[in-house]
């Protein structure tokens, strides 16, 4: 508009050649008519507006429910929270006293907005999922709105070639229930509905440039399982404080032990001993590998592995109402390339083709087949069934266990 108002108030047309001298008698008319079309120009002139400098997008302030806005874009300056930090203990207190030390983690610390920018994202979207998951969603709807918000908040929806690598999730999001200990998510057509009785682990990672987080919690909704989401809350708190430099890890597993081990939960007038499930672990997290060479057992063991400086870990304590011991069980949901195998001549052409989707798409880092189906592709169960540089994870089974 601004545009075609200049136009006309600039395009007076021009004058005749000739009209002095036909139309000397009529001078004064020419001159009212003259005065007449100066104001009417003026008044155009006035009319137009003047452009008003386009004002700089403000970056949001808040999140959006759900969330989606990028968390960037909330942390312009790179300045993310710093979470929850524990002392340092025994030997290792100089580090918090020592000034030549201080400066020395300061210049190594670089790697941490990776994390720390991945933490929070994490944050948000497992705090609104806290708050949002109810009986009657099925597992597909809340497993995909937790995936689509951390791919809103890290700004890489995984849909063209390499971007799941730059960000993203760092493994899909698993939503076990009640028996099932851990490693489901939903394959394409799951009907599941989660249910007022229903004890459900939530578990996914956020990754930054292959620095992957992973923490997870436990929904229940009936108050008698309270205890048992309690046992397992503070045995995970008591693990995280017993971990540091040079902690045994079979130590903390003693701990994690003990803690879990000192409740009880009555369940429908049955009252049950608390068990940390024996062959399930913490591990160490590396780069685009969410499970490393080192793990965190939740029992206590002789392993005299030590935590080491710079070692990233994840502890992950099970409590379990049963035996106190899973074992893999119907259908695989988790798969993940095997990094230790670096070439396979295949055969099939839709294995090679299916390997060449999952190592520009994902590389070593998990996925399922809802993330394949979201890439286009097709017809690939038989690929993945006999592609050997790939790996799946089962779910496992526990009675009635839970997650923290």
């Amino acid at each position: 508009m601004a545009v075609n108002e200049a136009a006309k108030a600039n395009g007076k047309p021009a004058k005749p050649a000739g009209d002095e001298d036909d139309h000397a008698e009529d001078s004064d008319d020419d001159a009212d008519e003259n005065a007449t079309a100066a104001d009417g120009a003026s008044g155009a002139a006035k009319k137009k507006k003047k452009r008003k400098p386009k004002k700089k997008k403000k970056n949001p302030t808040s999140q959006t429910e759900p969330p989606s806005v990028m968390v960037s874009q909330l942390f312009p300056n790179k300045s993310y929270p710093k979470g929850e930090e524990v002392e340092y203990k025994d030997e290792n207190n100089y580090r918090t006293t020592n000034e030549e030390k201080r400066h020395l983690d300061n210049l190594n610390s670089e790697f941490l907005s990776d994390y720390r920018e991945a933490a929070e994202i994490h944050r948000q979207v497992r705090q609104y999922a806290q708050k949002s998951i109810k009986p009657g969603q099925t597992l597909t709807e809340i497993a995909e709105t937790i995936e689509n918000s951390v791919r809103s908040l890290t700004g890489h929806s995984g849909l063209t070639e390499g971007d799941a690598i730059i960000a993203g999730m760092g493994f899909p999001c698993g939503l076990s229930l009640n028996h099932c200990a851990a490693h489901y998510t939903p394959n394409a057509g799951n009907k599941m509905v989660l249910q007022q009785d229903d004890v459900m682990k939530v578990d996914f990672g956020v990754h930054v440039n292959g620095r992957i987080v992973d923490s997870a919690f436990t929904v229940a909704f009936e108050p008698k399982y309270d205890n048992l989401l309690k046992a397992v809350k503070e045995a995970t708190n008591a693990g995280i404080r017993e971990a540091g430099i040079d902690a045994r890890v079979g130590e903390i597993g003693g701990i994690i032990q003990e803690t879990m081990e000192s409740f009880e939960v009555e369940i429908d007038g049955t009252t049950y001993p608390v068990k940390s499930i024996r062959n399930l672990t913490g591990h160490n997290i590396l780069p685009y590998s969410i499970h490393g060479t080192k793990a965190v057992p939740i029992v206590k063991s002789n392993d005299q592995t030590k935590m080491e400086e710079g070692d990233v870990f994840a502890i992950e304590t099970f409590g379990s109402t049963g035996n106190g011991y899973v074992r893999d069980d119907m259908e695989v949901s988790h798969y993940a390339k095997n990094a230790e195998i670096q070439h396979v001549d295949l055969r099939l052409s839709s294995a090679k083709a299916l390997l060449n989707v999952i190592n520009k798409n994902f590389g070593t880092l998990p996925f399922c087949r809802r993330y394949l189906d979201r890439l286009g592709q097709d017809k690939y169960l038989l690929g993945v069934s006999v592609t050997p540089v790939c790996y799946s994870q089962c779910r496992m089974r526990a009675c009635l266990s839970t997650r923290s």
